[in-house]
C-alpha cells in the first residue's frame, strides 16, 4: 500500500506527464537515481496508467571487452551508453519500430532481442539514464534517493550479502560519483524519494 505522500507525489507526477503528452508527439522520461531507491518500481507505476515503453539501462552494462581499467575509471562509464545511444535513443528520436539487445550480466552474453512497438510515451529507468551522452534526449528527467543505510539493507535482501558487498565496495561509489561530477540531482527536474512501499 502507498502512504498519502507517495499517492500525493504520483497524482503531481501524472497530471505533469498529462501535460506533457498534451503537448508533444512523443515524450521520453529519464528515471535516474540511487541504486534501490525503486526507479524500476516508479516505471511500472507509470505503466500501469499510461501505455508507454520501458528501457533499463540494466540491460546496458558493459561487457568484458569493454571493462578496461580506462574505461572503468571513467566517470559514469559502467554502462554502454554508445550502444543505448545507437540502439535505442537514436531509434526513439526517428521514431517507428525498432528492436535492441539485452546483455545479461550473468552469462555474460547478449542473449535476448526486444521488438518495441512506437508508443508516445518512453520511460528509460535505471542508473546512468541521464549520462551526458543521453541527457538532451528528454523530456523530463526524474531522481530518485534514498538513505545510503536504508539503500543496503535493500540491496542485501533483494540480491542477498554478497552482491551487496560489491555495490557498498564498487558499484554505490561509481553512482555517487557520477551523480556528484555529473550533477544528475541539479539537471533532474524532480527529485524525490520515495518510501520503502514502492521500493521493494
Amino acid at each position: 500500500m502507498l502512504n498519502k505522500q507517495d499517492k500525493d507525489l504520483l497524482y503531481l507526477l501524472f497530471k505533469k506527464i498529462d501535460s506533457l503528452l498534451k503537448g508533444k508527439d512523443k515524450v521520453i522520461i529519464a528515471i535516474d537515481g540511487n541504486s534501490g531507491a525503486g526507479k524500476s518500481t516508479l516505471a511500472k507505476y507509470i505503466e500501469e496508467h499510461f501505455d508507454s515503453n520501458i528501457f533499463h539501462m540494466d540491460d546496458f552494462f558493459l561487457p568484458p571487452e569493454l571493462k578496461t581499467e580506462e574505461r572503468l575509471k571513467e566517470v559514469g562509464g559502467n554502462v554502454d551508453y554508445v550502444r543505448f545511444r545507437h540502439e535505442v535513443a537514436d531509434r526513439l528520436i526517428e521514431g517507428g519500430d525498432f528492436e535492441y539487445r539485452v546483455y545479461n550480466c550473468h552469462t555474460l552474453s547478449f542473449d535476448r532481442t526486444v521488438k518495441v512497438k512506437e508508443k508516445r510515451l518512453n520511460i528509460v529507468e535505471g542508473v546512468y539514464s541521464m549520462h551526458p551522452t543521453l541527457i538532451d534526449i528528454y523530456d523530463y528527467k526524474i531522481f530518485l534517493g534514498i538513505d545510503h543505510d536504508k539503500q543496503i539493507e535493500i540491496i542485501t535482501k533483494r540480491s542477498g550479502e554478497e552482491l551487496a558487498r560489491k555495490f557498498k565496495e564498487i558499484w554505490i561509489p561509481m553512482e555517487n560519483r557520477y551523480f556528484q561530477e555529473m550533477r544528475i540531482k541539479e539537471k533532474s527536474d524532480l527529485v524525490f524519494s520515495l518510501l520503502q512501499e514502492m521500493s521493494h
